[in-house]
């Protein structure tokens, strides 16, 4: 069975277990799903700001789809875009440089910061074995309170306490033509960033003979060094390319969504980025459709809440589901095998009930 089908399937089945949940709640779930979907797509303001909620859920969602495909589980993403964001904002606040310019220069220190915070786990891990699962975390609690210390030491706010100075508007994603072309929505240049990410993702690893080699790392490493690839460098340069992936959702975020960074938060868009990757099966136009999808969902949650009394926290229930769903693929794909052989085995048996009739 497809993948796209199974996570099709795990969509479907995640909105269906939420309108269950929200009968069982004593609520009318096709109320609750008109309101959702209103709150994400009913003018433009409202679409814009879905695609901009969106936008650094598709660097995550890369991110983590990348190191799956080449045989890596980068759980990593929340600091790697903490810490790509952080190094962008921090030069968007120091330098004084005219918008064409220092844009380029926030976006590509923001990809270096997220791949140097993966780097460290994909030394460790080619190295010394060192499971990337255990190293990336605690590369995420590093990142979390380097910016902690960071930010109040050199970048605070006159009046707020938590968070960096504003960032100005020449550091700034945000352009007037898609402000007022989306009536005022925060939607940025982060989205064609992230457009274009998708579509050097999917060229990398579908036509390059680096990504052929990546993949190959990723289906059999013992195999791949007994066919002369260099597997030690693959794992290195994976977590290097899947860190910059997420740092670049930093820079989407923290100068495209929001205009300054806070302390004490570690994104929950990185987390994300792992159901992203799941619900997408791992391929760069799957983890765009489906990071729209979350959107939809995270920005139409509040006008939902507002329009009913449906707590927020259904729509939360609703993607929780969605990626037990996406994760237990297999275990759809076993269902959907049973009862298609289970089909056609009373099929058989009518038929063979005819023959004898026959007779």
């Amino acid at each position: 069975m497809k993948n796209s089908t199974i996570s099709l399937l795990a969509g479907i089945l995640g909105l269906i277990a939420g309108a269950i949940l929200m009968a069982v709640t004593g609520h009318n779930p096709v109320e609750g799903y008109r309101f959702l979907i209103e709150g994400g797509l009913k003018n433009p303001e409202r679409i814009g700001n879905t695609l901009a909620t969106a936008t650094p859920l598709i660097f995550t969602g890369l991110s983590v789809a990348f190191a799956f495909r080449t045989g890596l589980f980068n759980i990593g993403a929340a600091g790697q875009l903490l810490f790509g964001g952080f190094c962008a904002t921090a030069l968007g606040l120091t330098l004084d440089l005219p918008q064409p310019v220092l844009l380029p220069i926030m976006i590509v220190a923001g990809f270096l910061g997220g791949a140097l915070w993966a780097l460290v786990p994909g030394i460790l891990k080619a190295r010394f074995n060192v499971h990337e699962v255990v190293s990336t975390i605690m590369m995420n609690w590093v990142s979390y309170w380097i910016v902690y210390y960071a930010i109040p030491a050199y970048f605070k706010a006159e009046s707020v306490e938590t968070e960096s100075k504003q960032l100005a508007e020449s550091a700034l994603l945000r352009v007037p033509f898609l402000t007022e072309l989306f009536d005022g929505s925060y939607l940025n240049l982060g989205l064609f960033l992230a457009l274009a990410a998708v579509l050097v993702t999917a060229f990398l690893i579908n036509r390059t003979t680096l990504g052929y080699e990546l993949k190959a790392v990723g289906f059999n490493r013992h195999a791949a060094e007994y066919a002369g690839i260099a597997v030690k460098r693959s794992i290195i340069l994976s977590m290097f390319l899947s860190g910059g992936l997420a740092g670049l959702g930093g820079v989407a975020l923290y100068a495209g969504n929001a205009s300054s960074i806070q302390i004490g938060v570690l994104p929950t868009q990185g987390f994300d980025g792992i159901a992203v990757a799941l619900l997408g099966a791992n391929s760069p136009i799957g983890v765009l459709i489906s990071a729209v999808f979350f959107g939809l969902l995270y920005s139409g949650r509040g006008f939902m809440n507002a329009m009913t009394e449906i707590p927020p926290e259904i729509a939360d229930s609703i993607i929780a589901i969605i990626i037990y769903f996406a994760a237990t693929g297999v275990l759809i794909e076993r269902v959907v095998r049973r009862l298609t052989k289970r089909r056609a085995a009373s099929k058989g048996k009518g038929v063979e009930g005819k023959h004898v009739d026959h007779h």
